[in-house]
């Protein structure tokens, strides 16, 4: 289901009187004189509403919207492991006035046939915003004391532990797999719409673990949830108590960096725009507040870079595929 939610700056007054005016002040001559933006933006959000990612876009278009003058509507696309939502922004008129998250995953759905658009070149990026902290969670009553207790059972026990994610070749469930391979087990895997819906299984017990970014943070803090492992080069410093995949001997490492762009042939006078705003955006006081909150680290980089990133991580994503067997779990699914 599509949900349409308004970005309104916090403080009406100062969007439409001071705020608009030094926002336009910082925007290129060549943009203002053609009058960009000069209506709201739609901003295509390919997950549910309420998890991670989803929380940390609404605050950053916030942050742009006050650069900007004008409002941003975020529209919730979810499904197919953020593809749907892709596939939307891919399609969209390159008029600047549709833009939206680009998942990371995307260099991995166009090689597996799930998105028909080539990530190096079909897409205009604007900037590479922040990481996300991964991790396996399991409820505080959970037979499961610890990842060793975990893969001791599974091991025994092949096809029978039951994993909620994001959805079949997304960050969530290729990471799993990663690790699933590494500790020479086999799970059962559950395809989500989002962290949002998985982690209410998980809270209902209907499913044994989940895999997510950060959405479980405040249940673990609760007391609520069990922390087995992060899946980050470093231990997140919220849960430093919590081991990393590498320190339990598993040399899987997953961030899975969020960005935004457009569609392929933005004019480049829009395009200096919004890398402006959602470069000013990034580095906002509110941006990086929620980034900390959600133990998303801050891994900002301009449009053309982040494109050069989506490049090398196109030809990293052939050989997991082929590693993974991915277009065979595809197509079982």
């Amino acid at each position: 289901m599509k949900e349409r939610f308004a970005m309104q700056p916090l403080r009406r007054t100062l969007l439409l009187g001071g705020a608009a005016m030094a926002g336009a002040a910082m925007l290129p001559r060549a943009a203002r004189a053609a009058g960009f933006p000069s209506r709201p933006i739609t901003f295509i959000c390919p997950w549910a509403v309420g998890g991670t990612a989803d929380q940390s876009m609404r605050v950053l278009c916030q942050a742009a919207s006050k650069v900007l003058g004008q409002t941003i509507v975020v529209e919730n696309r979810a499904g197919a492991s953020g593809m749907i939502g892709a596939k939307a922004l891919a399609n969209a008129k390159p008029d600047g006035y549709t833009i939206g998250q680009i998942p990371i995953s995307v260099t991995r759905f166009a090689q597996l046939g799930m998105l028909s658009a080539d990530p190096r070149q079909d897409f205009t990026y604007i900037a590479r915003t922040s990481g996300q902290t991964f991790g396996i969670v399991v409820r505080a009553d959970s037979r499961f004391k610890s990842l060793a207790d975990m893969v001791q059972y599974a091991k025994a026990h092949p096809g029978i532990v039951t994993y909620g994610h994001a959805g079949v070749g997304g960050a969530t469930h290729v990471g799993m797999e990663q690790f699933a391979l590494a500790a020479g087990i086999q799970f059962n895997a559950i395809a989500y719409k989002g962290g949002a819906p998985a982690l209410q299984d998980l809270m209902g017990g209907q499913i044994d673990l989940l895999a997510d970014s950060s959405s479980w943070a405040t249940q673990v803090q609760a007391g609520n949830l069990r922390l087995l492992a992060t899946w980050g080069a470093q231990r997140t410093p919220r849960f430093s108590d919590s081991p990393t995949l590498r320190d339990l001997g598993y040399d899987v490492v997953v961030d899975a960096p969020n960005g935004v762009g457009a569609p392929k042939g933005l004019d480049p006078a829009a395009e200096k725009v919004l890398r402006d705003a959602f470069r000013q955006a990034v580095a906002s006081p509110e941006f990086k507040q929620v980034a900390d909150s959600l133990d998303a680290p801050v891994m900002y980089l301009d449009g053309p870079d982040y494109q050069r990133y989506v490049a090398q991580v196109y030809g990293q994503e052939t050989e997991l595929i082929e590693r993974l067997h991915l277009k065979a779990m595809l197509q079982q699914s």
